[in-house]
């Protein structure tokens, strides 16, 4: 089986920022998934489940409501290890160009005064949201991307190295 590119990336060093996770070629056009690390694998404590719920909800209203994006806007949607998010977009862009987005979609969680689509009839796991944690979250992700913004590490996925034989057989570390 091949190895899905997200696990292709070295997470013993990659650091919180916005990276290209793959590119798509859809129905004539592209679609860009880019990881938005919020913390560092294997390094930080995850994200609080409730308040990771709290900020798909927020970040995703904020994201389809925006008047230069929303039509660009496809998916945005937590990690299954918690330390980060996707987001897919149309087209092929750099991820500093959609570094303005995301850094208003996570400033824009201290503005929140309650957890859009937190109802029974609009969600899942309705109860399972931490808006304060949300906040704190979004403002220490968002103070990190402000402070690194010329770090072209926040921008650039470190890869791990495979051996590959001359048959073509990849070995992985288990």
């Amino acid at each position: 089986m091949d190895l899905i590119p997200s696990f292709s990336v070295d997470h013993t060093k990659i650091v919180p920022g916005i990276f290209i996770s793959r590119q798509d070629e859809v129905g004539g056009g592209i679609l860009t998934t880019y990881d938005v690390r919020v913390k560092r694998p294997n390094r930080e404590p995850a994200i609080d489940v409730a308040a990771m719920h709290t900020l798909e909800h927020l970040i995703a209203t904020y994201l389809r409501n925006d008047p230069d994006w929303k039509n660009d806007v496809i998916y945005w949607g937590p990690m299954g290890c918690l330390t980060g998010f996707y987001i897919i977009l149309k087209g092929s862009r750099q991820p500093q160009e959609i570094y303005d987005l995301l850094l208003a979609a996570f400033r824009s969680v201290d503005e929140a005064q309650d957890v859009p689509g937190a109802t029974a009839e609009n969600c899942g796991h309705y109860l399972l949201h931490n808006l304060p944690m949300a906040k704190w979250y979004a403002a220490e992700f968002a103070d990190y991307l402000t402070a690194h913004k010329d770090d072209p590490a926040i921008f650039e996925y470190p890869k791990t190295e495979r051996l590959v034989t001359e048959d073509g057989q990849q070995f992985f570390d288990s």
